[in-house]
């Protein structure tokens, strides 16, 4: 395995693996149930989102953050941005973090284990789109050097009304002629 296992002074963060399904879901679920911030109406299950941990995972890094006590309070995953070959080198990310550990930094650590990841595995430019009203979310990505590059208007409807969505952008690496990115899983069976 590459150099993934983050230890500081305080939590972790490593690979999700599926048995972690079921932390995540308790962080997710009540942002999809509660809030605009995720477009999803109803929560996955358990063994959805196992599999959606699996297929990252093949391709791109999900990182998860375990807090003192060994639990997750916090994950970060990186998906295609588009399908289209020219693409390949773009990625989305998200981070979600557990309700009673956010502003404390586990979404900024989480961020910056997942780009330096990204960056080995050879990705240049990284998008966040943000549902807006977001205060904590613009604040988290601009922290780390997002910039806002435009706003689909009404592309959402939830919870009774139509919602904005806004993008940031933010460089990984600097742009020169790529190679293919490395997929994930073929770093972590090293």
């Amino acid at each position: 395995m590459s150099a993934l296992l983050f230890e500081r002074a305080g939590p972790m963060i490593r690979p999700a693996t599926l048995d972690d399904a079921p932390a995540v879901l308790a962080i997710y679920a009540p942002i999809v149930r509660d809030t605009t911030i995720s477009f999803e109406h109803e929560a996955p299950t358990v063994d959805e989102m196992r599999k959606r941990i699996a297929a990252t995972l093949r391709r791109l890094p999900w990182l998860v953050s375990i807090d003192n006590l060994g639990a997750i309070d916090g994950y970060a995953y990186a998906s295609k941005h588009r399908e289209r070959a020219a693409y390949q080198w773009s990625v989305d990310v998200s981070a979600y973090v557990r309700a009673d550990c956010r502003r404390c930094g586990v979404g900024k650590r989480l961020y910056e284990a997942l780009l330096v990841e990204l960056e080995r595995l050879g990705y240049f430019q990284a998008f966040a789109g943000i549902a807006l009203p977001n205060a904590a979310s613009i604040a988290l990505h601009e922290a780390l050097g997002f910039i806002p590059i435009g706003t689909y208007r009404g592309v959402g409807y939830k919870h009774g009304a139509w919602r904005d969505v806004g993008w940031w952008q933010r460089p990984i690496q600097p742009l020169r002629e790529p190679t293919p990115p490395i997929a994930f899983a073929r770093t972590r069976a090293r």
